[in-house]
């Protein structure tokens, strides 16, 4: 699929809404970007790091126990097996390599669960780079474990006190550092979201999950699966997974947003519940109210919490090439123990969001050939799951037996 067009459009979706400053930022990112994605030398550099660095390729575990519960056979791309824990690796070494082949000496990023704050801490170190990584309060609280994590590798961990104290502020005080630093910082961004090359690039460095796991289902079922299933806060475990089977028409996609708590509540889903609009320097849909003003996402799961989306996934939408839908945080506290208790794999809570969707899903797709992508491992979570009914209030469980 030759997109976006060069202009960054996927479509309607893309571009580049963004403050004159930005500019040049940008123009020297997309033209150094299209050079090195060709130099022979950055991609044995890069391809190297991935096998033996992050540890590619990663298995397609095939789930014997849960695909007998729920009479599918459910493949789990496993990318929670990867250094550092999560895919964001994947990115992280590809834009940190990029930053180093510009002569860039600091890299900055924004983080929400903290899974990509680690890996560009981790990136960073390999290759000598000065970290800094923005990350809201309200998820350092929820995520101590990687804030340490992060401290450990060398980088310097920002609290970010304005607005919600998430993901989307940490966001804009990365990109107002880069604006003022930009001769010898670069900005790691962490999905595909953002002004155009970001969803591009990003994407590029995740297709990796989706061309294993065609060549592998391939090898192991002799055929294609019939859907691809993954959790959407940003995407870009999900385009990383869909984007090689674009073409493919009758493998369906299935992008899983987070409805967030509370009876017939969408906190978080962009693209089931969210509006046309610009946000981030794209244009893709987004939680707004009735003047335009971006409201506050929440989700049990912080790398969830984000109130936009990739503009690629805005024209899966649109083509009706992908399906979204949204699962809420009790839900994926379910799946969070259904994978656990069924395979002994303990599933980061954005990824559970997914394996919640399975329930539904095989009620009138028994018999299906399903690949998931399991995008992150559970450590960080344990103690959010550990807290779940005290710190958000009561269940929805709760709410309807009292009703």
């Amino acid at each position: 699929m030759q997109l976006p067009d060069k202009n960054g459009y996927f479509g309607e979706f893309g571009g580049k809404f963004i403050p004159e400053t930005l500019s040049v930022c940008l123009e020297e990112l997309t033209a150094s970007y299209h050079k090195i994605k060709r130099d022979r030398g950055f991609l044995k550099e890069f391809n190297y790091l991935l096998k033996n660095y992050a540890h590619r390729p990663t298995i397609l575990y095939f789930a014997a126990n849960l695909s007998r519960l729920l009479s599918m056979k459910i493949y789990f791309k496993r990318e929670d097996l990867l250094h550092t824990g999560a895919h964001k690796i994947n990115n992280s070494l590809g834009q940190a390599l990029l930053a180093k082949y510009m002569g860039k000496k600091r890299v900055i990023a924004e983080t929400g669960a903290g899974q990509h704050g680690v890996a560009v801490a981790t990136a960073s170190a390999l290759l000598g780079l000065e970290c800094n990584i923005y990350m809201g309060e309200e998820d350092i609280h929820r995520q101590s474990m990687n804030v340490l994590r992060m401290k450990m590798l060398g980088a310097e961990v920002i609290p970010v006190k304005t607005g919600s104290r998430t993901l989307k502020d940490a966001c804009n005080e990365a990109f107002r550092d880069w604006v003022t630093n930009v001769r010898n910082t670069y900005y790691l961004l962490g999905s595909v979201v953002g002004p155009h090359p970001y969803p591009m690039l990003v994407r590029d460095f995740q297709s990796v999950i989706g061309k294993e796991s065609r060549r592998q289902i391939l090898k192991q079922e002799s055929r294609l699966p019939d859907y691809l299933l993954a959790c959407v806060g940003g995407g870009s475990n999900a385009i990383g997974l869909f984007y090689p089977f674009y073409q493919d028409k009758k493998v369906k996609f299935i992008g899983v947003e987070a409805a967030g708590f509370g009876l017939n509540s969408l906190h978080s889903a962009s693209l089931v519940k969210g509006e046309l609009g610009v946000f981030q320097g794209s244009r893709s849909f987004v939680l707004q109210d009735y003047f335009g003003q971006i409201q506050n996402a929440h989700s049990i799961a912080p790398g969830l919490d984000y109130p936009g989306v990739g503009p690629e996934h805005s024209f899966y939408k649109s083509v009706k090439r992908a399906e979204y839908v949204a699962v809420g945080d009790d839900q994926a506290v379910e799946g969070f123990k259904l994978l656990s208790e069924t395979e002994g794999i303990i599933p980061a809570l954005e990824t559970s969001h997914a394996v919640a969707y399975l329930k539904p899903l095989s009620k009138k797709n028994k018999g299906s050939l399903v690949i998931v992508c399991l995008s992150g491992r559970g450590d960080k979570d344990l103690d959010i799951i550990s807290k779940y009914k005290t710190e958000y209030g009561r269940s929805d469980k709760e709410i309807r037996g009292k009703k």
